[in-house]
Formats: C-alpha cells, sequence, structure tokens
C-alpha cells in the first residue's frame, strides 16, 4: 500500500512538474556598436543569460573582428562607422547602406533558421523593415525606438519642425510603428508623443535605459593622486552641451588646479570642442579620449570625482533621457545636471545637482561648491544609490522578458482580440499624464531658440 501512494506521489510529481522552457532564437538589429550600447547588451545578454538564441547585428569599428560570440551572444558586424557626418546626405547613404546589409544578413540568417523574435533598435525606424522576411513567415517584430528620429535630425542638421523632412520622418516612424507588433519608447515623453501622433496607446509600452548592475557597480577602484575629476562619457554631439561644461570648467580651473575634466567619446562636434578647450588655454586639463566598451567606461566612471550631464533644453535635449545620469549613480559618483524637463522629472535635487541648462557661470557654481563641500557629495551618493536600487535592470527586467514572451506565445489573431477589446473599452485616448512635465516643456521651448548642429 506504501509503494502504491509512493508511485501515486511521483505520479503526481511528474504530473505537476513544469514543462521545461524551449528556448527562442532571437535577432537583434541595432545602428550602433554594440559593446558600447548599453540598451542593446542589456537585453541580449539577458535573454542569452536564459537560454535563448540571441544573434546581434551591428556596426564594427576599425579592427574588430566581423563576428565573434560575447558573453553568450552572437555579434556580427556588417558595416564600418565614424561619427563624423556633416551632411544630410553621408547620414542618409551609411544608414540606408546598413539597411540593405542587414535586411540580407537578417533574411539569410532566418532562412537556416527561423527566429522567433526580431528586435529592432532605431534610429532610423525604417531599419524594422530589415525584418520583413521573418515577419512574412511568422516572427513577432518589436521596434525599440531609442532616439525620435524627426526630432534628432531637427537638431543634428538644424531643420525646422515644421520642415518637408521633418514631416516625411514622422510618416516614416508612422508606417515604422504600424509594421511592428510592438513598440519600446525609451523614457515616458516620447511614449506620450508617439501615442498621440503615431500608434495607438496599446501597441506601445516603456522601458527606460536602466544600468545592468553586473557592469556598473562599485568595485573599489578609486583614486589617490590628489586630483579632483570632473567625467563626461557619450556622443560628443551639440545638444549634449559640452562646450557649455567646458566654459565652466574654464571659470574655475585657476581655484582648483588640481582639477582636471575628463572626456570620452565621438561626435560630430569633437574637433569643434578641441579646439575651444585650446582657445581657452585648457590644455593638459580638459582631456579627450576615444571611445571605450561599455565594461571599460564603468571602471573609468569609479575613478571621477563628478559626473557632468550638461544637455541643452532644445527640442531634443530636453526629452532624451540621460542613461549616463543612472550610470554615474549606480557606480557611486555624484553627478551635476542641467535642469533639463525629463532628468526634472525622474530625479530630484536628493540625487543629483542641478544647474540651469545652457548657463556655465550656475555650472561653475555647481561645481566650485562641490568640489568645496566633499559632505553634499556623500548625501548624494546616499541618496542616489538608494534611488539606482529601485530602478536597475535587475529590478526591471521581467518587464522586457514578459513583452517578448507574450509576443512569441500569443498569435496575431490574439492581438487583434486584444485590440478590440481596448477599443471598445477605451471611449478617449488613456490619460496621457505627466502635466507638470508638459508645461515644462512649453515653457522650455518658449525660451529656446532654434539650434543649429551646422
Amino acid at each position: 500500500m506504501a509503494t502504491n501512494v509512493g508511485e501515486t506521489n511521483g505520479s503526481r510529481s511528474q504530473a505537476h512538474s513544469p514543462a521545461k522552457r524551449i528556448g527562442m532564437r532571437v535577432c537583434m538589429v541595432s545602428y550602433s556598436f554594440y559593446e558600447g550600447d548599453n540598451r542593446v547588451m542589456r537585453y541580449a545578454e539577458t535573454l542569452a543569460k536564459r537560454g535563448d538564441e540571441v544573434e546581434v547585428i551591428a556596426l564594427r569599428r576599425r579592427g574588430q573582428q566581423c563576428s565573434e560570440n560575447m558573453n553568450g551572444v552572437r555579434v556580427r558586424r556588417i558595416q564600418d562607422r565614424t561619427i563624423n557626418e556633416k551632411s544630410r546626405f553621408s547620414y542618409l547613404f551609411r544608414t540606408a547602406l546598413f539597411f540593405f546589409r542587414s535586411m540580407c544578413a537578417v533574411s539569410l540568417s532566418h532562412l537556416r533558421k527561423r527566429y522567433s523574435l526580431v528586435h529592432v533598435h532605431s534610429v532610423p525606424d525604417f531599419l524594422v523593415f530589415s525584418a520583413w522576411l521573418p515577419r512574412l513567415t511568422g516572427a513577432r517584430i518589436v521596434l525599440d525606438i531609442h532616439d525620435l528620429l524627426p526630432e534628432l535630425y531637427a537638431i543634428k542638421f538644424g531643420s525646422g519642425a515644421g520642415s518637408l523632412i521633418f514631416r516625411i520622418l514622422q510618416s516614416v516612424e508612422r508606417v515604422s510603428a504600424a509594421f511592428a507588433d510592438h513598440v519600446i519608447a525609451a523614457n515616458h515623453i516620447w511614449h506620450q508623443k508617439l501615442i498621440l501622433r503615431s500608434m495607438p496607446a496599446w501597441k506601445c509600452s516603456v522601458l527606460l535605459n536602466f544600468p545592468d548592475r553586473s557592469i556598473f557597480r562599485p568595485r573599489g577602484q578609486g583614486r589617490r593622486d590628489g586630483k579632483f575629476v570632473f567625467l563626461y562619457p557619450g556622443t560628443l554631439s551639440w545638444h549634449q552641451g559640452l562646450d557649455i561644461a567646458i566654459r565652466a570648467f574654464a571659470k574655475i580651473k585657476d581655484e582648483f588646479p588640481q582639477a582636471e575634466f575628463q572626456i570620452y567619446g565621438e561626435g560630430s562636434r569633437k574637433q569643434s570642442l578641441m579646439a575651444l578647450a585650446r582657445d581657452l588655454g585648457l590644455q593638459g586639463r580638459v582631456l579627450f579620449h576615444a571611445s571605450v566598451s561599455l565594461r571599460e567606461i564603468a571602471g573609468i566612471i569609479e575613478k571621477a570625482d563628478l559626473g557632468v550631464v550638461a544637455k541643452r533644453k532644445d527640442s531634443f535635449g530636453n526629452e532624451a533621457f540621460s542613461t549616463k545620469i543612472l550610470e554615474f549613480m549606480a557606480v557611486g559618483v555624484p553627478v551635476v545636471v542641467s535642469d533639463t524637463a525629463i532628468d526634472r522629472y525622474y530625479f530630484s535635487e536628493r540625487t543629483v545637482t542641478f544647474f540651469r541648462s545652457g548657463d556655465p557661470d550656475d555650472l561653475a557654481r555647481c561645481m566650485r561648491e562641490l568640489i568645496r563641500d566633499p559632505e553634499a557629495r556623500q548625501r548624494q551618493i546616499r541618496n542616489a544609490t538608494e534611488f539606482v536600487g529601485q530602478n536597475d535592470w535587475d529590478s526591471k527586467k521581467d518587464e522586457y522578458l514578459k513583452l517578448v514572451d507574450s509576443l512569441v506565445s500569443n498569435s496575431r489573431q490574439s492581438d487583434m482580440e486584444a485590440r478590440r477589446n481596448h477599443e471598445a473599452a477605451s471611449v478617449q485616448l488613456p490619460d496621457r499624464g505627466l502635466p507638470q512635465l508638459n508645461s515644462d516643456i512649453s515653457r522650455s521651448r518658449a525660451r529656446q531658440p532654434e539650434i543649429s548642429d551646422k
């Protein structure tokens, strides 16, 4: 009798044991350098760690291998790029060439072994059409909008919001979103814009660029050289306001001879920024370095004393969420930040030090005060550490995994039913939220002139 009970319990145990999960085959397409793109790397490695087969199609820096395995992710680099576009033509030509190359790479790889999911990262939005063959044969498509292309193009090449090219890019945004099964927006302002102008609310969700704490964490690699190091890591573009930061640093350099400003990155403004530093007599005090990988920059951040994020309050910089802020927080470095609408929304004076955007005198004041007040820096570090502990990738990655799993497991017919149910239940568009944020954006636009990157 006891034996029979044992057998019965064993049978029940087998009957109720969860079925082994079958991994997906996933392709990610991104017009970026994989090892420097936190967002792409974070998604890819998260999927690979749980057993999915992940392939990334990306750009190649000089000297890199065309294909290699990185932490379980197969990275295929199909095109070289130098971030120095000065004209609309060169920018469009390079992105169009990458589009055709990625389309061929995705299609051929899909024919050999089918993808379950293709996750395409914008910009550009039209890169999502590189996955036309997988979509035609049943794969699910995610469009991840890192930056709004119409606004980015406007600030990069000086095109107004009412220009023909701006309207064309908005149309491209709409058709790209229509092609995808789901769209991810990089912050809440852009989520709101996207559902107002390009797609229904049910099709779009928000995932901030949260830091991966396996990369961005304190490792005890501080310095003891008597210096005070300011740091900016990232793209050297107009809206990032590095010229403002350099001018502010010039105002304090004589008071604090131990201070230096380290800048890591590439971009169209690099030569003009280097010339500005020379003109202000900052040779040996403002130091420019090439871009490095994400894992390398984490160690460099830890050796800094203060991070600097000096974005302009133009139509793009005012709304572009700065990943660097959370990365500084995660590593335990205080940060001084311009008072853009997006950063005012997500952060407070407890977690960062704000200065008036575009004002080098006010930034110099903040630099001066933070150098002189180590206790204020430590308070900010403590508050920021608590904040980022609740807003890192470990605490948010399940949102992404649930999204992609539901897309792959549900049929398009189920999607249609969910869409009809959502529309039937919604007499009007859902509450957009962020009323104070919208007010801040309107005020900042009224104050700011049209800015050209030329």
